[in-house]
């Protein structure tokens, strides 16, 4: 960084930090952070402006970053890499409505994107088959001005006051499906076509098999199982049964209705 550049540093720290978002210093041209100014890392962020003008007064060159999840951003991390990118899923992520209009979107330097979302607790993800990451909280992304490798980070849209979220367990749900075949759901005792052409009928039988899923299964049960319920006709009151089933074993019911809500998104936009 230059002199200019690092004011701009110091500047958009300070922006950052009049929004309440905790910011520290990266060694210059890189990722991690300055071990000898924040020896915890990103749990060394802070919102103390004479402790981070100091930070920059004694590495002038550090990059720039920002601890995400709550009271900040979630940032869904958009890779390009030589085995392949994350483009390709994100466009299936829009084209099933579980994508909102980011806050900011900021071109990174590999040429991938950082979508800005409304912090939440959700916590850190990735999909590396699909080139995707998903920084929340415990979490923490490099912010512009910063560079990698002589390229920086660029504003490419205004922020915007819009406070949507991004659902990572639905996204996780979409783009690695669980696999049904071995507990696959059965059907009340009516015909085959019945099972079919009936969403009530439909439901209750996935209702049946969400109340046999462990820990790790649930949400992304849920969102298969809304999925296939919608693709037989049923509304979103009509798959109560289902958030009911989930939530008795233990997922949080805010979080139930909003993957009920996402898998119906996506069957309504694939039809």
């Amino acid at each position: 960084m230059t002199v200019s550049t690092t004011q701009a540093a110091v500047a958009s720290a300070l922006d950052h930090i009049a929004a309440g978002r905790a910011v520290f210093p990266c060694v210059p041209g890189g990722k991690r952070p300055v071990g000898h100014l924040v020896p915890n890392g990103f749990h060394d962020a802070s919102t103390d402006i004479e402790l981070v003008r100091a930070w920059w007064r004694r590495c002038p060159h550090a990059n720039l970053a920002i601890s995400t999840g709550t009271g900040s951003f979630d940032v869904l991390d958009v890779d390009v890499k030589p085995a392949g990118t994350g483009y390709p899923a994100l466009r299936r992520l829009h084209a099933a409505g579980l994508l909102p209009p980011p806050l900011l979107v900021v071109d990174t330097p590999s040429g991938g994107l950082h979508c800005y979302y409304r912090g939440t607790s959700q916590p850190c993800g990735a999909l590396r088959d699909h080139f995707l990451d998903f920084k929340a909280t415990g979490g923490y992304v490099l912010t512009p001005p910063s560079t990698v490798a002589g390229r920086p980070y660029r504003h490419r849209s205004r922020p915007t006051s819009i406070g949507h979220q991004l659902n990572w367990s639905a996204i996780r749900s979409f783009l690695l499906p669980p696999k049904p075949a071995t507990h696959s759901p059965r059907p009340p005792e009516t015909t085959a076509t019945a099972a079919v052409t009936a969403p009530d009928a439909g439901v209750a039988g996935l209702a049946r098999w969400l109340a046999t899923q462990p820990k790790g299964n649930r949400n992304r049960g849920l969102f298969w199982a809304c999925c296939r319920a919608a693709e037989n006709g049923a509304t979103l009151p009509d798959l109560a049964p289902l958030i009911e089933a989930i939530t008795a074993q233990g997922l949080d019911p805010h979080e139930a209705h909003r993957t009920a809500a996402d898998a119906l998104r996506t069957s309504q936009g694939a039809t």
